[in-house]
């Protein structure tokens, strides 16, 4: 079903995601922010991909002093809007289902967001190191509040 209208696109969602929505933000007339549970996110997905047709753009992660947060930015083009999908992630274990098996185009950002942020994404089709070499430190995610850059003269700081 492809939806031509922001209205029909914030009136669908709410009817078929229901209770798994946490909060709507509508910051104007084309950006929508809809804050669904992790656990929710493949549903979710299915509704918005496979269902009403929506492009995903990209996803990104942001570190947060008690949260990862995780920004899934769909287009629905013909009715001109742009809906943001937020999940929040326990900082100090970052896990949730991966979106690659319904959206291709979901399996290098969040190879990205594992590398970079330290998300893991249970059931992704080919979770490896993607900007980092592969003997970069487990444990160790650039952008991360309390990441330090490793001791100049180590392999592993690219400044050096």
């Amino acid at each position: 079903m492809v939806l031509t209208s922001r209205n029909e696109v914030l009136q669908n969602l709410r009817e078929r995601l229901g209770n798994k929505i946490v909060s709507v933000f509508e910051k104007n007339e084309r950006r929508i922010y809809i804050e669904v549970a992790p656990q929710d996110i493949v549903e979710t997905t299915k509704v918005i991909f496979r269902d009403y047709e929506a492009r995903l753009q990209t996803a990104s992660g942001v570190d947060t002093p008690d949260k990862i947060d995780i920004y899934y930015h769909w287009a629905f083009d013909r009715a001109n809007c742009l809906v943001t999908i937020i999940v929040k992630l326990d900082r100090q274990k970052p896990v949730i289902d991966s979106i690659a098996p319904l959206c291709m185009g979901a399996e290098w950002i969040e190879r990205e967001m594992w590398e970079l942020l330290g998300v893991t994404f249970n059931n992704h089709p080919d979770m490896r190191h993607l900007l980092l070499m592969d003997e970069w430190p487990e444990g160790q995610y650039p952008l991360r509040r309390d990441f330090r850059l490793p001791k100049k003269n180590s392999p592993l700081n690219p400044l050096s």
